[in-house]
């Protein structure tokens, strides 16, 4: 992601770290780290970013009580400059009372273009919570958004308008939530016939106000796309079992959807299509590298598109787009 000066960053969790990696200088081959951010009983983190371009580092701690049994709650931590210290790690807690012998899952987070952080949480009995700050920075209650069926890791994002929305998946398909203002409470929103992935969802404004989801269809192995008041439309691909890269960017000129993932042999593969265009059909292509984990997009200070990955060997690589037509990456390097 970018920093506040332009500089990219990149977060990988790590044996109970956070390894960040900084640019040396806007649009740099050069990179300094990776330091490392002590994050104690955190086993899934979640990093996202608002205008102000601070990163929020959301963590699901697993420790062991008293009792002996396993306690979840959520941790956070900022990041205000890209290069500078990320802050102590500060308590979010959980949807579930310490009694509880149920778990929260794998959380959703998303910070609006107010700079407030929303925290969504699934709850093992099938639920979602959100607990997000308040205009004093306070955190206000958990509040239950009235799912019932709701499966572990949903997706959440942003709208330029400023409104927050949230996707999870579900026994019987995928349930959504919108504001109807920003700062609002998420209210229920349309429901789509499709059997997702849990932890493939990624959201992206596609054009103004407008969020389109990208997922994995179990039922099919295959990527859909699905977006308000449209028909879920299937991509095709063979992806892996993890969660899919978008960034919205000009290709010649043109507004476009880039999109990334691991596919099932383990190979980095791109996508591109016209922004809301995916049944003109999306274009694929294998990068020839294998990867780790999720890979990542992202934009530097040039506007060329960037593409991140773990490679098999545990080492991290990027590679840029070049300045031909259409989408095209230099060489990868190794950071």
């Amino acid at each position: 992601m970018p920093g506040h000066d332009g500089r990219l960053l990149v977060y990988a969790l790590v044996d109970q770290a956070v390894l960040r990696w900084t640019q040396g200088r806007p649009g740099d081959p050069d990179w300094r780290g990776p330091d490392v951010v002590p994050a104690p009983d955190v086993t899934r983190l979640v990093v996202v970013q608002g205008g102000n371009r601070y990163a929020h580092l959301l963590g699901r701690r697993v420790r062991e009580g008293e009792d002996g049994r396993l306690a979840v709650d959520f941790v956070y931590a900022i990041q205000y400059q890209a290069g500078r210290p990320v802050s102590e790690w500060r308590e979010v807690g959980s949807p579930q009372t310490a009694k509880s012998q149920q778990l929260p899952g794998v959380p959703a987070a998303a910070v609006d273009t107010a700079g407030t952080l929303h925290v969504f949480a699934p709850t093992a009995d099938g639920r979602i919570a959100l607990r997000r700050e308040d205009a004093n920075g306070r955190w206000e209650r958990w509040l239950d958004l009235g799912a019932s069926a709701a499966l572990d890791t949903p997706a959440a994002a942003v709208a330029s308008t400023g409104r927050v929305e949230l996707l999870a998946p579900g026994r019987a398909g995928l349930m959504t939530w919108c504001q109807g203002a920003p700062g609002a409470a998420p209210e229920r929103g349309q429901d789509f016939p499709v059997a997702a992935l849990p932890g493939s969802v990624t959201g992206l404004e596609t054009s103004a106000g407008r969020i389109t989801w990208y997922l994995t269809d179990v039922h099919n192995g295959g990527i859909v796309a699905v977006r308000a008041g449209e028909w879920p439309v299937p991509l095709g691909g063979d992806p892996g079992d993890g969660r899919h890269a978008a960034l919205a960017t000009l290709l010649d000129g043109h507004p476009c959807t880039v999109l990334a993932h691991r596919a099932a042999d383990g190979g980095v593969v791109l996508g591109v299509c016209p922004a809301e265009d995916e049944r003109g059909g999306v274009w694929w292509t294998e990068t020839g590298v294998a990867c780790l984990g999720d890979p990542a997009l992202a934009r530097d200070a040039q506007g060329r598109v960037v593409v991140l990955a773990v490679t098999t060997d545990g080492e991290l690589a990027l590679a840029r787009q070049t300045g031909d037509p259409g989408l095209v990456l230099g060489d990868w390097i190794r950071i």
